[in-house]
């Protein structure tokens, strides 16, 4: 039998046990609270992504109902999303929020959009009055991920001031194929020094099979801006929105006249000699509506087939049927059809029963359907008399009799 060892021996074996122990006991607890940050980070994160909303994909329903499970933002993307995913998502997106609006750096096509809380938002298609839930624009997920690119636009609205392409813009937005930036970037008339890239960074990322477009009216009626696009590229597809040039003139005046009161009257600006009759053509309230004479310029760079001419009357009191005809020559699926439309009386303006991003109507903003002031019939008339061969020849060009002289 081994002696006993010296006093003191004992603890000394015992404590690098536990020394080991603690180091062991410690690096666990590290390594626990480091996975739980890691796990938390990660839970945040898939908290905060604006994940796609599950819903029929075109139908116009709201997000969640029953049927296929396609993604609003296109038919390419498929997933499902769980209960407590959509909960997340729908809490984030805050009842009543407003569309920030479009700069009308022209002093054309101002701010357009408002959102409205109707009684009359239930009828078929819509969301139903007081729904909270938002649609995630096309591809939300696959663009936040910095999936798909910027692209130039392969469609370009370019006019006309005052003719409704604000409207169309924003009606064609619905689409789950088309991206389009909100504000005018009036890079073929006033930046195009800055270049391409410039340009081409402005726009919304896309994912294939998707369109880009933009619309500035003011191209139309500006020289340079033909042989500009044609350089960018030959295949653009160009949509024209066009008016009643009488109309549409003294839409412009009215537009005018609620920021500066203290303009001249529609009628002395309308000529430069009232009693020989003589129009000012100088005017651009006047020499916008010359469309024939703008259209000339156009034609020396773009086939007519490559042009669309939407007419600005029946955007009103057929939306649905203009927004086919523009689906089709965009090569779109005909999804925005009549149930996406309500007729507001108020305003006298058709609305969006769902806009892009939001389960709620929305209409045209205040700065749409002014009342226009009086004017004298006889200078309506001799307006009239004024446009009406410059009307004739641009219903030969375009092979469409707008009726505006009927």
């Amino acid at each position: 039998m081994a002696p006993p060892g010296p006093a003191g021996a004992h603890p000394a074996t015992v404590e690098p046990l536990s020394r080991s122990i603690f180091r062991k006991f410690l690096w666990m607890l590290c390594s626990l609270l480091t996975s739980l940050y890691v796990f938390y980070c990660l839970a945040e994160r898939c908290q905060t992504l604006s994940g796609p909303v599950v819903g029929l994909s075109g139908a116009g329903e709201e997000a969640g109902a029953p049927g296929p499970e396609v993604l609003v933002g296109g038919r390419r993307e498929l997933a499902l999303w769980s209960a407590a995913a959509h909960r997340k998502r729908f809490l984030q997106l805050l009842p009543g929020r407003r569309r920030r609006r479009p700069t009308g750096r022209d002093g054309g096509e101002e701010a357009a959009w408002e959102e409205e809380t109707p009684s009359l938002a239930g009828g078929p298609g819509g969301s139903g009055a007081g729904s909270s839930v938002a649609e995630a624009p096309p591809g939300t997920l696959a663009l936040l991920l910095d999936e798909g690119s910027k692209q130039l636009p392969q469609a370009i609205i370019i006019g006309v001031k005052k003719g409704g392409t604000r409207a169309l813009l924003e009606f064609l937005r619905v689409h789950p194929d088309v991206r389009a930036v909100g504000a005018e970037p009036h890079f073929f008339d006033r930046s195009y020094d800055k270049g391409l890239a410039w340009y081409r960074d402005l726009m919304p990322r896309t994912l294939d099979g998707q369109i880009t477009m933009e619309k500035t009216p003011s191209y139309f009626v500006t020289r340079e801006a033909p042989a500009r696009i044609s350089a960018m590229s030959k295949d653009t597809k160009l949509i024209v929105v066009v008016r009643d040039p009488v109309t549409r003139a003294i839409s412009d005046y009215t537009q005018t006249l609620s920021k500066r009161p203290d303009i001249p009257t529609f009628e002395s600006l309308t000529f430069k000699n009232r009693t020989a009759g003589l129009i000012d053509t100088s005017w651009s309230a006047i020499q916008i509506g010359i469309y024939a004479k703008h259209l000339e310029h156009w034609l020396h760079h773009f086939p007519i087939g490559q042009m669309l001419f939407v007419s600005g009357e029946r955007l009103i009191s057929d939306p649905a049927g203009e927004l086919g005809r523009v689906q089709d020559f965009l090569g779109l699926k005909r999804i925005i059809t009549d149930k996406h439309f309500y007729f507001n009386k108020t305003k006298g303006f058709p609305c969006l029963k769902k806009a892009e991003g939001s389960s709620k109507p929305h209409c045209l903003g205040k700065t749409k359907g002014r009342t226009h002031p009086e004017i004298d019939r006889e200078v309506v008339q001799r307006l009239r008399d004024f446009y009406r061969p410059f009307n004739l020849k641009f219903y030969q060009m375009t092979g469409h009799d707008f009726g505006w002289d009927g």
